[in-house]
């Protein structure tokens, strides 16, 4: 399981056309929204197979190009991961210097948080895992 690009040890993870990392999704999806440019779909789509199996931080760099276009300045991140398993805080840290590098942030303008969704629905079964994040751009 990829979050924030690191390699968390569980026997499962999320499957996707690129490496699945919902994290870096979340808060791609989320630039992309504070700047109005659609989403990552629109982006890089699972149709086109330049992004089978990419890394989910070189389109975080793709994104961070886009706004830098624009002349848009990322100020802050906030992601929560919702995940019953595996317990992922203790690579948070790792998750918020690798995005800052994918971005040109310093990670001190990351915040990751997670929870658990207390055993209720498709996360709460351990059949996946969710994120969600806000950025703050100028």
């Amino acid at each position: 399981m990829i979050l924030g690009g690191v390699l968390v040890p569980h026997p499962r993870g999320p499957v996707g056309h690129s490496d699945a990392d919902v994290l870096c999704h979340a808060i791609g999806d989320a630039l992309l929204g504070a700047a109005n440019l659609g989403d990552l779909g629109q982006h890089f789509p699972d149709t086109d197979k330049k992004h089978k199996d990419a890394s989910s931080l070189i389109l975080l760099k793709e994104i961070a190009k886009l706004l830098r276009r624009r002349r848009l300045t990322i100020s802050n991140l906030d992601a929560t991961l919702l995940i019953e398993a595996p317990k992922v805080m203790p690579f948070a840290e790792q998750m918020k210097k690798n995005i800052a590098a994918a971005l040109g942030l310093k990670p001190t303008q990351i915040s990751i948080k997670a929870t658990t969704s207390e055993k209720m629905g498709f996360v709460g079964r351990k059949e996946g895992v969710a994120a969600f994040a806000v950025a703050l751009i100028h």
